[in-house]
């Protein structure tokens, strides 16, 4: 997986959270000030892969992790229908 497909792949994944998040803002409350927000989507073996890292380098320094576990967002395809003219 490219450093760009991680990117994009983690930028869905960031956008799916915070839509969660301000549909229940009581999440906000849960996360401690300063901590890093890790996404480990279920179902993307090889992006849980590369985000673990991520978790694993802050504990290392000894810094506030937050693991969201979630599903990859499957796009929104809407359907368009034109009546009359």
């Amino acid at each position: 997986m490219s450093k760009e497909e991680i990117v994009k792949k983690n930028l869905d994944l960031h956008a799916e959270f915070m839509r969660y998040a301000f549909e229940h803002p009581g999440v906000f409350d849960q996360i401690p000030k300063g901590a890093t927000l890790v996404i480990l989507p279920d179902d993307e073996p090889e992006l849980y892969k590369e985000n673990l890292k991520v978790v694993e380098a802050q504990k290392a320094k000894g810094l506030p992790v937050v693991i969201v576990r979630m599903q990859v967002p499957k796009p929104v395809v809407p359907s368009l229908e034109v009546v009359g003219a």
